[in-house]
């Protein structure tokens, strides 16, 4: 049998990781197998597991990479304003980021539960976290309390992906989501 080349194997690798990914946000971890995944990616079920080991590491694959795309909506749309209008951008890029394509359900719903929640929590403090707690001391959130309001402010915000989730064409439902995030944000750093 032939041996694969390197860029081979990590367009392999890929493939099965976007097709994933899009099994998982739109049917969850439960309902997703691995036959389904590797049909998706026009590959074995061997090469599924060649690359990602199980079906729990192709589920940590995929939110690491979920979590690389929300961040990068949050950075993108942060860009170089002053901090407590980079926070206030990056806050509602968060909201519109992940209530897109199935990532809340990743993030939010499924990844608690198959990482189990001390991992999930780690995870999202290297990923999003530690970001969020350096916006809001760069917009004035005092060290002594910039946890608590990372923590605060956090939570609101995936509570409100949840519930946008739930009604993913409702205009009227995230521009209230919206308002209400401004009127927190301006609490916690004002205009």
């Amino acid at each position: 049998m032939p041996r694969t080349t390197a860029a081979e194997a990590a367009a392999t690798a890929e493939r099965v990781l976007e097709a994933a990914t899009v099994r998982f946000a739109s049917q969850g971890f439960a309902a997703t197998s691995v036959d389904e995944v590797a049909a998706d990616a026009a590959v074995t079920r061997g090469a599924v597991y060649h690359h990602y080991s199980s079906k729990p590491g192709l589920f940590t694959a995929v939110v690491q990479r979920t979590q690389q795309d929300v961040a990068a909506a949050v950075v993108s749309a942060a860009g170089d304003a002053s901090p407590a209008e980079a926070l206030r951008l990056g806050s509602h890029a968060f909201l519109d980021a992940i209530t897109h394509g199935g990532h809340a359900r990743v993030l939010l719903l499924d990844a608690p539960a198959v990482l189990g929640w001390d991992a999930w929590r780690q995870a999202d403090a290297e990923a999003s976290a530690v970001h969020l707690r350096e916006a809001l001391t760069g917009a004035g959130v005092t060290d002594a309390d910039a946890d608590a309001a990372t923590a605060l402010l956090s939570g609101a915000m995936n509570e409100a992906a949840l519930w946008l989730s739930e009604r993913p064409d409702d205009a009227a439902a995230r521009a209230s989501v919206h308002t209400a995030l401004d009127r927190m944000l301006d609490a916690v750093a004002p205009r």
